[in-house]
Formats: C-alpha cells, structure tokens, sequence
C-alpha cells in the first residue's frame, strides 16, 4: 500500500564536509553508531590494541608492554623492542618510532565499547583496533561496537592462529571468536567483511604476496612485502558475493582465488579491515618471564615487519606516509602531495591519492546527519527492508504526485580516479513499459547547476531486491560537486525509490 508521509528527524545541517539537498530511495544501509561520528582525522593516529581476550593466556603475550594502557609508562623513548616488554613490543615500538600514532592498550578485564564517553579506551576515541588471536568469545554488546566502529570508519586488524588454539580452555579459540563476531554481532550476521576463518591448523608455509604495483598494504609507507610466514596457523576462505570489496593479499603455497588466503583486506562502510592467520608473524620473540615465543617479526623467510606496519596505516588512515622498514628498523617519514600532519597526507594534488571512501553516513544508520533529505525520506521504516542495517533513503511511495530529494556534498581530491555506488530497490504499483514516476542521480556543482545525470530510473526498473549501481567520477576530480537522487512521482499509483550503501571511493 502507499507509504505515509512521517517526519522522521530534521534535516541535518550542513557540515565540514558539506552535505547538499537530494533525495534517497529505500535502501539498506550498515550499521553503524547511531549517535557517535566516525573517528576523526587527527594530528596523531590513534590505535587500540585489545588485553582483554586472553590474549596472554599459555604461551601468547599478545601485548605490546606491560604498561597499560599507556606503554610510554614502561619508557617514553623507546629504542629497541625490549625497551617495551610484550610479543608485539617490536610493533609498538616501530609505529612509535616512526611518530604520528599513539598507542594504547584495552587492559584486561576492561569491556570493549562504543559510544561510552566515560571510557578512556572507548572505540570512538581511536582510529584503529587490533584484535590480535582473541581467545575468549566477544559480549553481543562488544560484537556490536566493534562492527558500528569499522560501520563509521574506524580500521579493523583481526589476527587469528590455527583451529584448536584454545590457550584458556574456554570452549573459544581465536577461529571461533572471529567466524563469531562475524555471524553473531547485532549488526550485520552476513559475514559483512566478506570472508570467514578456515578451521585448519597448518603446520608450515610461506605464503606469497599477490603481483600488485599499488597495493598500500603490499606497497606502503613501511616497505615492500614481498611475503609472510606461517607456522601453526589457517587461512581464510573469501566471499566476493557476500561484500565485493574483499581482497587476498596473500596466500598459502599452491591457492590463489577465494581459498588458501592468508592476508585480507576487505571494507565495511566507511571503515577497513585486515586479517591474518597466524599469530607467529608479529611474534618478536622476546616477552615477559616463562613464556614459549618465536620470532616471526625478523624471520628471513617472510617481509612480515613492512605487513604489519603498513597494514596498521592503511587501517589508521595514514597509509600516504610514514617510514620505510629495513629489517625491522624503522626511519623517517616521506610524504609526497598535501600537507603532512603527525603521518598523515591532506589534500595535495598531482595524483597523491590514498584509497578511502568520502561520503559521510554512507549507510544512513545515523539518520539525517550529513545529508540534506526531504522530510521522512531517512528512515528505519519495516514497510521498506534496508540493504543492510536499519536506515536507508526511501524516496516517494505515497501514491500522490511528489518530489523527494536526497544529496551530499564532498570534495573530491584533485589528481584521484573516483567512483560513486550505491544499492537501489525499486517497487512500484505501476504496471506496463510507462515511466510514470523516475528518480534522477545527478552530479551538481557548488552553485547548484546539473553537471550531469548520470541515470534516470523509473518504475518499469521495479525488481525484487537491491542492484548495485556504479558510476565513474574522475572527471570531477580537483572539485567540490553534490550527489543528488531526485524523486518525482506521479499523482497516481506509488513507486518506491529505496537507496542504501552508497559510497564514493577514490583511489
């Protein structure tokens, strides 16, 4: 039947990122923190590294110091990875070497959040979290401020080791905990990063990085990877279908394609995510008193320092700067393009371009904010599935003659390649080959004028289920431009325009 017109929320005003007037049709959108932004761009990159999953439980020592949270507590100036006392000291003592990120960590008996103002160590307050082998299984509230977090942009490194690794005989070994947090977290149950942990245990490998000249995990600020190893640890099986966005960096001898990957990379929402199958890489080998380590970070066979490194900028959002690691070692920072802030690139031209996607709210799961709708047209609404989590933009379906509008203001860096996506559901009361009732998705400049419609849909488009719908933006590159999605319906029977999931990549 016809929707009725409901004011869900007032529009949101413009903000930095400029948000322009356009209307959305239903669409599902991903979760995300319904009151808290994405965490923002910051002088110093802000990365969290979790204690509180057993992960010095037996033999592991999954920490990168015995100072928590703050590991300058052990030493402000650290030199050499001893200079810090954990597994991963030589981690942390490389990103702090390497200055522009702050490190911290969860400690034990702590509860993951996000959105809590009175935690220190909440989520919203970093950039990055590091889930290194996880050995005690995620609260439903944990799973669900870990997925908001990446939802609004926040970077993800999960690690996990092999299939019966319970180093606290909980039930729960790292395998488990993340296929968990993956199919079980209030969010998105649909393995949403678009892979799932193979429950192997293999013994050893050395697996290969893929042929990429523009990878930043692969070819980052830290080095060049060339591969990793693997002693005890699994690999990851991937599901393009499930979130297209999903890469195998590297793989284990003889796989390629969506099995036998060791190193991933996928995206959900505005946020990043990267896992690996086994622990033993970022292992260094020295820890705290009594325990069985290995020192993968320096091992020969591997490139294994560069990976982490490079992939905890990526995830935080710095991956255009930092050092360049030689054996382990870490030196001083490059930037070409923008103005350089505590490693980070801004701006900057001539093609200086990090992978990252641009629109804000892209799900629409914070309701209104950051962009200009009609009234109602951002809504969480059951008449209208969203594509994922709650909200989305549901454009006309009154059955009278209306106009809903949706848009989005952003600034698109010069020299970058630029691509806009969204998923649009069409459902219509209409019937036969007439267009009675279109939505326009249209690129406009600052003064409002057309620059073009990149396509025009109608009811004769209705469909069961979301298609998504891609278009190439580059020529817009340099310029401030607003994504608009125009609504017109017809005085008679309704259609629905129902948008979610949108994004603007640049790469």
């Amino acid at each position: 039947m016809p929707r009725s017109r409901v004011l869900i929320g007032s529009v949101a005003a413009l903000g930095t990122l400029a948000l322009g007037a356009a209307g959305i049709a239903t669409g599902s959108a991903q979760a995300a923190p319904a009151a808290k932004a994405a965490p923002a761009a910051a002088a110093t990159h802000r990365i969290l590294f979790d204690n509180t999953k057993a992960e010095t439980a037996g033999n592991a020592d999954w920490i990168i110091s015995t100072s928590q949270p703050d590991p300058l507590g052990q030493d402000s100036t650290p030199n050499s990875e001893t200079d810090w006392t954990g597994a991963l000291s030589s981690w942390g003592v490389a990103l702090q070497k390497a200055g522009g990120y702050q490190l911290d960590t969860l400690p034990s008996g702590k509860t993951i959040t996000y959105g809590n103002t009175s935690n220190a160590q909440d989520l919203g307050n970093f950039d990055e979290f590091v889930l290194d082998e996880p050995n005690v299984r995620l609260s439903t509230a944990e799973k669900t401020a870990v997925l908001k977090f990446v939802q609004n942009g926040g970077g993800l490194f999960l690690i996990s080791d092999h299939d019966n690794s319970d180093r606290n005989n909980d039930g729960y070994d790292s395998p488990a905990v993340i296929n968990d947090l993956l199919t079980s977290n209030g969010v998105d149950n649909t393995d949403p990063f678009g892979f799932s942990v193979d429950l192997l245990d293999i013994s050893t490998d050395n697996p290969r990085a893929i042929s990429s000249g523009s990878d930043p995990v692969l070819h980052g600020p830290f080095g060049t990877v060339t591969g990793s190893i693997l002693r005890d640890g699994t690999t990851f099986t991937l599901k393009p279908n499930d979130n297209p966005n999903v890469k195998g960096l590297l793989y284990k001898a003889g796989a390629s394609g969506n099995t036998g990957a060791f190193f991933v990379t996928s995206t959900f929402g505005t946020g990043r995510v990267a896992i690996w199958g086994d622990s033993s890489p970022v292992d260094d080998g020295t820890g705290q008193s009594g325990n069985t380590l290995y020192d993968g970070w320096n091992d020969p066979a591997g490139t294994d320092a560069a990976l982490a490194l490079n992939a905890s900028a990526w995830l935080a959002g710095s991956g255009g700067s930092g050092g360049t690691t030689t054996g382990g070692t870490t030196t001083g920072g490059t930037t070409t393009g923008g103005t350089t802030t505590g490693g980070t690139t801004t701006g900057g031209g001539g093609g200086s371009c990090t992978d990252r996607q641009l629109l804000a709210n892209p799900g629409f799961e914070s309701g209104s904010s950051s962009w200009t709708a009609s009234s109602g047209v951002i809504n969480s609404s059951s008449s209208e599935a969203a594509h994922s989590g709650s909200y989305k933009a549901w454009l006309d379906g009154y059955g009278t003659a209306t106009t809903d509008t949706v848009s989005q203001s952003v600034a698109i860096p010069s020299g970058c390649a630029a691509s806009l996506s969204f998923y649009l559901h069409v459902d219509t009361a209409e019937t036969g080959s007439t267009a009675y009732d279109t939505l326009k998705a249209q690129v406009l400049n600052s003064s409002g004028t057309v620059l073009s419609t990149l396509a025009t849909y109608s009811n004769v488009n209705a469909a069961s289920g979301y298609t998504q719908r891609s278009f190439d933006l580059s020529a817009y590159a340099g310029q401030t431009v607003t994504i608009k999605f125009t609504g017109v319906e017809g005085s008679k029977l309704q259609t629905s325009f129902v948008l979610d999931d949108t994004a603007l990549n640049v790469t």
